[in-house]
């Protein structure tokens, strides 16, 4: 929340100076509301908050699939290699948020893996188990955002509470 005079900042508790060059005391703020609006003042409200994670702004909220980009007339937007400009939707890019965070859950083991592939070691069954609960639990995710249609039930999908956490928040443990 915010007075401004002329679209700057008129900060409570000092003075200012109008375009006339009168210079206003710094109890201004105690004004009347019409007092105010006499000298120039507008007061602009801060805007709603929202989180940038599912909405453009507080009233427009991200699409949940890609959308192909176009221009004025409804043709393709191109990139400069000549390729169609694609915005990744809320879908496509929290699936790949948990591709990203399976595989830094996995990358700890990853040399198991590669030691099984250069010697033949065995991989221990602890690590492979929790290596499969990974990787299901990953599925599990990307079926839960491939599932949801409606864009309030996907935001819905990262609730989270004390006694309830999303299932975002709730990877297999070592």
């Amino acid at each position: 929340m915010a007075w401004k005079y002329n679209n700057r900042v008129i900060r409570e508790g000092r003075s200012w100076t109008d375009d006339n060059g009168v210079t206003h005391p710094t109890n201004w703020g105690s004004w009347s509301e019409s007092e105010k609006a006499a000298a120039g003042l507008v007061f602009e409200a801060d805007p709603a908050p929202f989180d940038s994670r599912f909405f453009w702004d507080a009233n427009t909220p991200k699409s949940l699939d890609d959308v192909s980009e176009v221009d004025a007339n409804g043709d393709p937007l191109l990139d400069e290699d000549g390729n169609q400009v694609v915005t990744k939707g809320l879908k496509s890019t929290f699936k790949a948020q948990v591709k990203a965070q399976a595989g830094g859950l996995l990358q700890g083991s990853d040399w198991y893996v590669i030691r099984k592939a250069d010697d033949g070691t065995a991989i221990p069954i602890d690590v492979s188990n929790y290596r499969s609960s990974i990787r299901a639990y990953s599925g599990y995710l990307e079926g839960l955002i491939d599932g949801v249609a409606e864009h309030s039930a996907f935001v819905a999908l990262f609730d989270s509470t004390e006694d309830s956490p999303s299932a975002f928040a709730n990877w297999p443990e070592e």
